[in-house]
């Protein structure tokens, strides 16, 4: 029989150019699997990403501060404690335009990959 539990000590940091930080703890990065991805992230005061339509579900938590998501043209702010499910194939952006830091927990099913996230230019 196989073992029981994986304990992840080390996490993939993700590169970005825009200080962000993203720790992939499960997830094709780390561990190969393309079932679920759970990360940890910081994003800065004033980030922002581009719109994107994935092809996976995506849950947040927030760890602290607060982050901003349109999705289909609906702008929602999220704080500490707070959580959401946004379905797979809706359009959305994830942003935080507020002066301190966000942490929070992202879980995508399947896996987060590029190949999925859909990006606009």
């Amino acid at each position: 029989m196989g073992k029981k539990y994986t304990i992840q000590k080390s996490p993939f940091v993700v590169p970005t150019t825009d200080g962000k930080l993203i720790e992939e703890h499960f997830g094709k990065a780390t561990d190969g699997n393309d079932k679920v991805s759970v990360a940890h992230m910081v994003a800065p005061p004033g980030w922002s990403e581009p719109f994107q339509t994935p092809e996976f579900e995506e849950y947040t938590y927030i760890i602290k501060g607060k982050k901003q998501f349109i999705v289909n043209g609906e702008t929602i702010v999220l704080e500490m404690g707070q959580s959401i499910k946004i379905e797979k194939n809706v359009r959305v952006q994830y942003s935080n335009p507020f002066d301190e830091p966000c942490e929070y927990l992202a879980v995508c099913l399947p896996a987060f990959s590029i190949e999925l996230v859909n990006r606009e230019e």
